[in-house]
C-alpha cells in the first residue's frame, strides 16, 4: 500500500485500538500516543521527497467517470499535514492531563473522534482534486461534531447544532455547487499549478464562482459564516485547540489557499476585477472580529474571535495575489497553529488549576502559574506578530507582498489589526504578572466573582490553593510555546515549501 494511504489509515487503526482499550484508560491513552507518534513519523518521512521536488501520488478509484478519489502531496499540503501531524501528539499529551484533571466523561469517545478527525485532516491535506477534498471536508465536520457536543448539556447541544448546521449547509449549498460548476466548465477537478479555470470562466463568472468557493469553505470562518466558531467554544479545551489550531480551521484556510493557487490560479484572479471583493471581505473580517474580541471577558470567546480574525489574515494574504503574500499565507497556517494552540492550552490550564474562565479574574495569576502565563505571553506575541515568534515571519511576507502589489488597503488592515491584537492580548499579560490578586473570597476589581465554567461537573475548589495545572498540560503548552519561537529561527523548511508553492525551484 502507498505510504500516502498508510497515513490516512493509521489514525483509523488507532481509533479501533482506542475503542477496544476503552475500559483500560492507561492502555487507551497509550494507543492514542502510539498512533499519534506513528502518524508523525510517516508524515515527516515524506518531507525530504517533497522538498526535493517529488510529488507522491495515490489513486483509489473513479467515483464517477474522470472523478477519482485521488491523493497527491504538494508543498501546501505538506505544510498542513506536518502541522496537524506534529500537534496531534502534543494535543494528546495535553488531553490526558486535561480530561483526567477535570474528570471528564466519555473519554474513549473523545479519543476515538480525535483519531478519525486526524485521518480526515490528512485526507484534506493530501487531496489530489476538489472531489476528494470535499469528501474528507465533510468527514472532518461529522467526526468533530461529537467533540463539540462532548458535555451533552443544553449549551453543548445548541453549540453543536450551530456548528453542524452552518458547516454542512454552506459546504453542500455553496462548495459542492462550485465544484460541480468547475467540473462542467473544465472537465476536471484536479489541482494543478497555475490553476484549471483560465479560459473556462471569465468576467463576472469568476467573481461569482470565487464567492461560492470562499463562503462554501465555511471552516475558513470568513464573516458572516463565522458563527459556528464561537458557538463551538462549549467544547472542552483540547477540542477548542483541535478546532482552532490543528485541524478544522486550518482545513478551511488551507482549502482557501489551495483553491486560489491550484483551481483559479493567481494570474486569472489578478486579471479579473470581479474577484477584488475577496480582499475587502477578508479585511473587514479581520477588523470586525478583532473589535469583537476586544469586548469579550470570557477568555475562550476572546480567543475564538481572535481566531476568526487570524484566519482571515490567510485569506487576505492569498487575496493580495502576490507571490510573496501567498508565501505569507502558507507560513501563517503553521505560525497561527503553534501560537493559537498555545493560547488555548493556557486557557485550559488556567481553568483546570484555578477554575477561572474570565479575563477579569486573571489578576496576579502569573505568580501562581508562571509556566502557563509565560507560554500564553509567547502565543500572544506571535498573534500580534512580534519577533522572535513565528507570527512575525508570516506578517512580514504578507506586508512585502502587499507592498509589491501596492495593496494599500491590505497594508492598512494588517497595521490596524496588529494594534487591535496588542490591545486585546497585552492587558491579559500585564494583569497576570503586574496586578495584585484579588483578596481571598472577594470579587476582583471588575466586580466579578470567581466563575467556575458551565457544564464541567466540578464542585467549588479553593482558588487560592492552586499552583500549575497537572504536568502533562504544562509540558504540552511549554512544547508549543517553544515551537512558536523555534519556527522563527528554523523557518527554512516551511519557507522552501512556500517558495515551491508559488513556483519557485525546490
Amino acid at each position: 500500500m502507498s505510504p500516502l494511504l498508510w497515513i490516512l489509515v493509521t489514525p483509523l487503526l488507532g481509533g479501533v485500538g482506542i475503542a477496544l482499550a476503552g475500559r483500560q484508560p492507561n492502555l487507551r491513552e497509550g494507543v492514542t500516543l502510539l498512533t499519534a507518534g506513528a502518524l508523525l513519523v510517516q508524515v515527516w518521512m515524506l518531507l525530504p521527497e517533497v522538498l526535493a521536488g517529488a510529488r507522491p501520488e495515490a489513486v483509489l478509484f473513479d467515483v464517477v467517470p474522470h472523478v477519482p478519489l485521488a491523493f497527491a502531496v504538494e508543498p501546501l499540503g505538506m505544510i498542513f499535514a506536518a502541522v496537524a501531524g506534529s500537534l496531534w501528539i502534543v494535543n494528546s499529551v495535553y488531553s490526558i492531563g486535561y480530561m483526567r484533571g477535570n474528570k471528564e466523561h466519555n473519554q474513549t469517545r473523545f479519543y476515538l473522534c480525535f483519531a478519525i478527525s486526524l485521518s480526515a485532516a490528512m485526507g484534506i491535506a493530501f487531496a489530489g482534486n476538489l472531489f476528494t477534498l470535499f469528501v474528507f471536508y465533510e468527514v472532518l465536520t461529522l467526526s468533530t461534531y461529537p467533540l463539540v457536543t462532548h458535555h451533552g448539556n443544553a449549551a453543548a447541544r445548541e453549540g453543536g447544532r450551530t456548528y453542524l448546521g452552518i458547516l454542512i449547509s454552506t459546504s453542500i449549498a455553496l462548495l459542492l455547487t462550485a465544484i460541480v460548476w468547475t467540473w462542467v466548465a473544465t472537465g476536471t477537478t484536479d489541482f494543478r499549478p497555475g490553476g484549471i479555470l483560465a479560459g473556462a470562466v471569465q468576467g463576472p463568472e469568476v467573481g461569482l464562482l470565487l464567492f461560492l468557493f470562499m463562503f462554501g469553505i465555511g471552516k475558513a470562518a470568513l464573516m458572516p459564516i463565522h458563527r459556528w466558531l464561537p458557538a463551538a467554544m462549549v467544547a472542552p479545551t483540547p477540542v477548542s485547540a483541535l478546532l482552532h489550531a490543528v485541524a478544522v480551521v486550518k482545513a478551511g484556510v488551507f482549502s482557501v489557499v489551495k483553491v486560489i493557487v491550484y483551481v483559479f490560479g493567481i494570474d486569472l484572479l489578478a486579471a479579473e476585477p470581479s474577484a477584488e471583493w475577496l480582499l475587502y471581505a477578508a479585511g473587514a473580517s479581520i477588523i470586525i472580529a478583532s473589535l469583537i474580541a476586544l469586548q469579550q471577558d470570557n477568555l475562550k470567546r476572546r480567543l475564538a474571535y481572535s481566531t476568526v480574525s487570524q484566519l482571515s489574515y490567510v485569506t487576505l494574504a492569498a487575496a493580495i495575489l502576490a507571490p510573496l503574500s501567498v508565501m505569507g499565507a502558507a507560513l501563517h497556517i503553521a505560525a497561527h497553529a503553534l501560537g493559537k494552540i498555545t493560547l488555548f492550552f493556557a486557557a485550559g490550564s488556567i481553568y483546570t488549576a484555578a477554575h477561572k474562565t474570565k479575563v477579569s479574574e486573571l489578576n496576579g495569576i502569573g505568580r501562581r502559574m508562571p509556566w502557563t502565563m509565560a507560554a500564553f505571553t509567547i502565543g500572544a506575541l506571535s498573534m500580534i506578530g512580534l519577533p522572535p515568534t513565528a507570527g512575525f515571519l508570516s506578517k512580514w511576507y504578507m506586508l512585502m507582498g502587499a507592498y509589491d502589489r501596492a495593496a494599500w488597503f491590505a497594508i492598512g488592515v494588517i497595521m490596524l489589526s496588529t494594534l487591535l491584537n496588542a490591545a486585546y492580548f497585552l492587558p491579559i499579560v500585564y494583569a497576570a504578572f503586574f496586578r495584585k490578586e484579588a483578596p481571598h473570597g472577594h470579587a476582583d476589581a471588575h466586580g466579578h466573582g470567581h466563575g467556575h465554567g458551565k457544564g464541567h461537573g466540578h464542585g467549588h475548589h479553593d482558588d487560592h490553593d492552586h499552583g500549575e495545572a497537572p504536568l502533562p498540560i504544562v509540558l504540552a503548552l511549554c512544547t508549543t510555546a517553544a515551537g512558536t519561537v523555534l519556527l522563527f529561527f528554523l523557518a527554512d523548511v516551511p519557507l522552501s515549501l512556500a517558495r515551491q508553492l508559488i513556483g519557485g525551484a525546490p
